[in-house]
């Protein structure tokens, strides 16, 4: 499944930089998704909220911004925004 292994590589970066800062708790996150990355806010925050169950991410607050630039390079991408931890 697609989002499984979408949400598998964007949990490892969430848990590394909580880690690289020395934290356990993710407070939150902010995506872009790019204009053609065939993916709705809403289908990414079902997944997501899924995906970070047992996680430093569990409970994190979540912003997903549609991006709609299709000419965009990174119009088809995922984009980790940032990440804001638990001092």
């Amino acid at each position: 499944m697609h989002e499984f292994s979408l949400m598998k590589d964007l949990l490892e970066k969430i848990e590394k930089i909580a880690s690289d800062s020395g934290s356990n708790k993710v407070v939150s996150v902010k995506v872009k998704l790019g204009a053609m990355s065939d993916i709705t806010p809403e289908h990414f925050s079902e997944h997501f909220d899924e995906a970070v169950l047992g996680t430093v991410a569990e409970g994190a607050r979540l912003d997903v911004e549609q991006m709609t630039d299709v000419s965009s390079p990174t119009a088809q991408d995922i984009l980790l925004d940032s990440v804001e931890v638990a001092g």
